[in-house]
């Protein structure tokens, strides 16, 4: 029984904020420093907002015999990838089949759009649970490796019975919460609020990460560990306010969705960005505590 408790208790103690905060001073090398909010970026919002772009839509091309119901409405949209697809040079992931399905897996899109990908296995820290690897191309520093999917929640906005028993609940700098958990309430939370949201035929954000098969493959960044003495952070985390003119057949590539519909403001994002270099096979760690000074 001792046992069971000690072994839960380690594989959640990197997730738990209180743990972390005591161990600050022996544990400095798993900490991460920022001068001020401000300069809490790796890299500028343009890039982020471009790497994903271009993902998605690789992602959207791969699927395009299935996006029809979103392309009639959108005719000039639907000019814009059959251009893309004519400008392109021959690959394999510029064609469906007349099925519907898709050719090539997420993954492989990943791999052809950013160079990489990554997936979720057993960590190689001793009792660290889930983490997230390279397992194909290389990754260059500086670059958005996983997005932090989740319900997004405002200060003021109830979050009380989710977080109970819940690794998964990221705080941003300005207090904004993101609930990453897959599983139980908050799992049925986001998909409420997604289907709430949804547009007609035009979804505002991608339900497929609550799942073992997430059609954005970026989408697994709240199962990367905290980096240790033996293993130092090769990631961080970035906040990312979607803006206005996202295109609306990307967004349902965003694994994130806010709370309250009525609040008029922009869509929060977490990315994780490279701090270096990173191989196929290495393992991603982040720092969960940012300290600002």
């Amino acid at each position: 029984m001792l046992g069971a408790i000690r072994r839960r208790w380690d594989a959640y103690k990197y997730r738990f904020v209180p743990w972390l905060a005591l161990n600050l001073r022996r544990k400095r090398r798993t900490l991460r420093y920022v001068p001020e909010s401000s300069q809490d970026k790796i890299i500028s919002d343009e890039d982020v907002f471009e790497t994903l772009l271009k993902l998605f839509k690789a992602l959207f091309i791969n699927d395009l015999s299935r996006q029809e119901h979103i392309l009639s409405l959108l005719p000039e949209v639907k000019c814009k990838y059959l251009g893309l697809l004519t400008e392109q040079k021959p690959s394999k992931l510029n064609f469906c089949d007349h099925q519907g399905q898709d050719v090539f897996s997420p993954e492989e899109v990943l791999v052809d759009a950013l160079g990489f990908s990554i997936t979720r296995d057993q960590s190689s820290l001793v009792s660290a649970g889930t983490g997230v690897f390279v397992t194909k191309g290389f990754v260059p520093k500086g670059t958005v490796v996983a997005m932090y999917p989740g319900t997004v929640y405002r200060k003021h906005e109830p979050i009380f019975f989710q977080s109970l028993g819940n690794p998964f609940i990221f705080r941003c700098i300005d207090g904004v919460l993101i609930d990453g958990n897959d599983k139980g309430l908050s799992r049925s939370v986001y998909r409420s609020c997604s289907r709430r949201d949804q547009l007609g035929p035009f979804q505002m954000s991608d339900e497929s990460w609550l799942t073992a098969a997430p059609q954005n493959p970026l989408a697994v960044g709240q199962y990367v560990n905290n980096c240790s003495h033996e293993k130092a952070a090769n990631v961080c985390y970035q906040e990312f306010d979607v803006p206005e003119y996202f295109p609306v057949e990307l967004k349902q590539y965003l694994p994130n969705i806010v709370y309250s519909h009525d609040i008029e403001s922009l869509l929060r994002c977490v990315v994780l960005v490279t701090l270096r270099d990173i191989k196929q096979g290495e393992e991603l760690f982040s720092n969960y505590y940012t300290v600002i000074n």
